[in-house]
């Protein structure tokens, strides 16, 4: 069986390490990249040469974007004094897509596991702590996903900052608008039955 060029299955293989993407899924979409040259090909290139040089992370909060302090920490509009802390910055943009929070954030980079040895100093919690000293913080909702993991580093963060007297919150967890019971898993059924409300 005949193999691409060696350009080719350098780019192959690269595209191959992208999460999602396996091998094959990665070859069809190569080869799909060079089908359509002109229209997605040196198009991807040029945007991806020009986040390579321009993309940074937010000294602030560790979020992405093109200048040391980002958007969302340098508007005046997004001092509410909440900070949302989540785990990396996907977590952010669901949650900005959402349009809902109209405060700041605070990316963690990770989330607490003793088993990859990932400690407080290796996330962002020291500058989180920073952060609620040094701005008027009047709330932080902790908005990590409901691992282990992101469960420990919540009690962790809230255990953190009690002793500073700011108000610490989590989302709620529990049934999706629009869920049905019999396609939740266990943990989400145990979860919206523990975080019951009045009706």
């Amino acid at each position: 069986m005949a193999e691409a060029p060696r350009d080719i299955e350098e780019l192959i293989e690269l595209m191959a390490r992208l999460p999602g993407l396996g091998p094959r899924s990665a070859r069809r979409a190569v080869l799909q990249l060079i089908k359509k040259r002109g229209q997605l090909l040196m198009p991807l290139a040029d945007a991806m040469r020009n986040v390579a040089v321009s993309a940074r992370e937010c000294v602030n909060c560790g979020n992405v974007g093109t200048s040391e302090i980002c958007e969302i920490c340098s508007s005046g509009k997004r001092a509410t004094g909440e900070i949302c802390v989540v785990e990396d910055v996907a977590d952010l943009w669901a949650m900005e897509r959402a349009a809902v929070f109209r405060g700041r954030y605070h990316v963690l980079g990770g989330t607490l596991s003793a088993l990859d040895s990932v400690g407080p100093e290796e996330l962002r919690i020291p500058r989180l702590i920073e952060r609620v000293e040094q701005e008027q913080i009047t709330e932080v909702i902790l908005a990590l996903n409901a691992t282990i993991d992101g469960q420990t580093t919540a009690h962790y963060i809230a255990e953190q900052l009690e002793r500073m007297g700011v108000p610490v919150t989590s989302l709620a967890q529990g049934v999706p608008v629009g869920g049905e019971l019999d396609y939740l898993d266990d943990g989400t059924i145990s979860a919206a039955l523990r975080a019951r409300k009045a009706f």
